[in-house]
């Protein structure tokens, strides 16, 4: 069975920071894709951010320049460094890698974890 288990989550401040982590086993195929998704209250879940095994990152708009994707030497576990939190930031953050050379959110074959809440005070 897949699993994937995220960490990482919780409260800050506006301007702190926090690192979350997903740590995939079980998949049973060659993971070339990882990244992140977000879902705030009443809007629709959007890209934060996606790494291929080769190292290639994609950034949503919104985090470019203070978010930062990374991934361990096994690419099993993967990342999310987040600098200059803002309020707009709080979502539930969702995991997700697949066996496909990138990670788009609509893909069938992907793997999610059950989401992390980042809550981000004012």
């Amino acid at each position: 069975q897949v699993q994937l288990v995220e960490s990482g989550g919780g409260l800050v401040q506006a301007g702190g920071s926090l690192r979350l982590s997903c740590a995939a086993s079980g998949t049973g195929f060659s993971i070339n894709a990882m990244g992140w998704y977000r879902q705030a209250p009443g809007k629709q879940r959007e890209l934060v951010a996606t790494i291929t095994r080769g190292g290639s990152t994609n950034y949503g708009d919104s985090v470019k320049g203070r978010f930062t994707i990374s991934r361990d030497n096994a690419k099993t576990t993967v990342y999310l460094q987040m600098n200059s939190l803002k309020p707009e930031d709080t979502a539930v953050y969702y995991c997700a890698v697949s066996p496909r050379s990138i990670l788009l959110q609509l893909q069938g074959d992907n793997y999610w974890g059950q989401g992390t809440q980042v809550t981000v005070s004012s």
